[in-house]
């Protein structure tokens, strides 16, 4: 089977923008998030026992998932928080695990935000690229795209491994602190790394 790359970093240190570079170059993206957002858009596998567990008015019938509601909510109560993962981790897993054997590409790069603090897909791949900015610039970049405020995105960074221990846990590192252009030469660089063996 193709050669299985995760790439993991915190909110706002630009994962997709790297995944989409590392794509072009010819590896085969399976982007966790992408999952989590189907797996909860209106008709999503995930919904039923969503509302199940938290009731309708955070799914109601015929749309999705209320993602600001619920993330308002997981963040100010631990035990919804585990009781949302036990629901979609094994959700993403298993599509993950069904997707695995079909990917095409130089090699098959899998994006999974909390790929180490879940500890669930450590085991599926076979080295680590971690993309990496300064704590200033997550909170930056993070609140630019969406509609949280800093407070917030410095609530989503605790809940995450910190920057030195990703580090330390990298066979790879992307730099996404010096502007796109970098990045990019970095992930031609990575490719050519991961494509060659």
């Amino acid at each position: 089977m193709t050669r299985v790359i995760g790439l993991t970093g915190g909110i706002g240190s630009g994962k997709s923008t790297a995944a989409d570079m590392l794509g072009r170059l010819g590896g085969a993206v399976i982007d966790a998030d992408d999952l989590s957002r189907a797996l909860t858009a209106p008709h999503g596998g995930a919904l039923e026992a969503i509302r199940a567990a938290f009731g309708a008015a955070m799914a109601p019938p015929g749309q999705g998932l209320d993602r600001r509601a619920m993330r308002e909510r997981i963040f100010r109560d631990d035990e919804a928080r585990r009781r949302l993962e036990a629901i979609l981790h094994p959700a993403i897993a298993a599509e993950i695990d069904r997707r695995l054997p079909e990917a095409r590409g130089a090699y098959v790069l899998l994006v999974v935000p909390l790929l180490f603090e879940t500890g669930r897909y450590r085991q599926r791949v076979d080295r680590v690229v971690v993309v990496d900015c300064s704590e200033a610039l997550q909170v930056a970049r993070a609140a630019a795209r969406s509609s949280l405020n800093p407070h917030e995105v410095r609530a989503i960074m605790s809940a995450q491994w910190p920057r030195w221990r990703r580090l330390q846990a990298a066979d790879h590192v992307l730099w996404n602190g010096a502007g796109l252009a970098s990045l990019e030469a970095q992930c031609r660089q990575l490719h050519e790394t991961l494509a060659g063996g």
